[in-house]
């Protein structure tokens, strides 16, 4: 199985618009992500909140088509 970085991007853009996301294939198999994401949508909200943000936009994609996402959330510089 597994999800292709433009699926998981795009599906993020849809609910994050102005995120800058990169995206890091961890095990070369697209079911283990590295997601690094900065937003103003983030601005003065924990990092749990940050995490469930980015979660809601996969719609429940998370442990089916994909297996794994590390997050690391912030706002723009």
């Amino acid at each position: 199985m597994g999800m292709a970085a433009d699926d998981i991007t795009a599906l993020i853009l849809a609910s994050i618009p102005d995120a800058q996301i990169e995206l890091i294939d961890l095990a070369g198999d697209n079911d283990h992500w590295k997601a690094i994401i900065k937003s103003e949508a983030f601005r003065g909200l924990s990092r749990v909140a940050q995490h469930q943000l980015v979660y809601k936009s996969l719609g429940g994609r998370m442990g089916g088509e994909l297996h794994a996402l590390a997050l690391e959330t912030s706002t723009p510089d």
